[in-house]
């Protein structure tokens, strides 16, 4: 009969998974745990759950529970079309149409986690809510504060079959946590365009021995000064270049007020 308690599922997805790191239960106790999702249409493995069920409370009859099965027997399966019967609320949209159970297990006997060729599952984020896979699980009567029921624990073995769209935020660290950057905007508001701006020519190095040419500007034509005329008679000085005397007049020698020696030219000083 105890053989009947154990069963090994068809594919099914698997939700809330903690099966390489446990975590702590509602009474505070490290478990390994994962919810099972099995789909309403793999018929035979439903029927091997119910009779997996039914098994475990005739074993808790002829066990501790004093020989006698309850009218109510508190079952791990549950609709996940219908409501959770903790509080009354809806399953989440990932359990329509499938029949939904948690199974655990303790800190002793930690899960087997395999992939399709039943190689050991090591990298923890290739272990994730959302991957559809194969459990064997076992179900077993318990008696716990007046109440009777039957629990489901995972039997050792787990087998990933392949990968599935992530669920919550247990998505591997490859497609979640390190995608590319996004940057941020606001919610239904464009992305702010950049300004655009206009690209400033190289700066034209001006060939030296030649005037550069900036914005083609015409050349500076340099004034033309008009001629002095020839000096007039009876106008000695006029048109005399600076420091010459005029023609016809003898240079007058000048001397060094402090040395008395000559100076060449013919005004002091220069």
């Amino acid at each position: 009969m105890e053989n009947n308690t154990r069963i090994v599922t068809g594919e099914v997805r698997f939700s809330f998974v903690s099966l390489l790191k446990p975590r702590e239960d509602q009474f505070g106790n490290e478990k390994y745990s994962a919810t099972i999702l099995v789909p309403k249409t793999d018929v035979q493995t439903k029927q091997r759950i119910d009779a997996a069920i039914e098994a475990a409370k005739q074993k808790g009859k002829s066990g501790n529970w004093n020989g006698i099965i309850p009218p109510v027997v508190a079952i791990p399966v549950h609709d996940g079309d219908g409501v959770k019967p903790s509080d009354g609320t809806e399953f989440g949209p990932e359990c329509k149409g499938h029949w939904v159970f948690t199974a655990t297990t303790g800190l002793d006997y930690p899960p087997k986690v395999v992939d399709a060729n039943l190689n050991p599952i090591i990298d923890p984020t290739e272990v994730y809510s959302g991957m559809y896979g194969k459990i064997a699980v076992n179900f077993n009567p318990y008696s716990f504060s007046g109440k009777k029921g039957v629990g489901v624990y995972i039997s050792t073995n787990v087998q990933k079959t392949r990968d599935g769209e992530p669920l919550g935020a247990s998505a591997p660290a490859a497609d979640s946590d390190f995608g590319p950057a996004q940057p941020q905007q606001g919610y239904g508001q464009p992305a702010p365009q950049q300004p655009q701006y206009q690209q400033v020519p190289p700066a034209q190095q001006p060939n030296y021995g030649q005037q550069p040419n900036y914005g083609q500007q015409p050349p500076v034509q340099q004034p033309q000064y008009q001629q002095a005329p020839p000096a007039q008679p009876g106008n000695p000085w006029e048109g005399t270049p600076l420091g010459a005397q005029p023609q016809g007049q003898p240079q007058q020698q000048q001397f060094d007020p402090i040395t008395g020696a000559p100076i060449n030219g013919g005004v002091y000083g220069l």
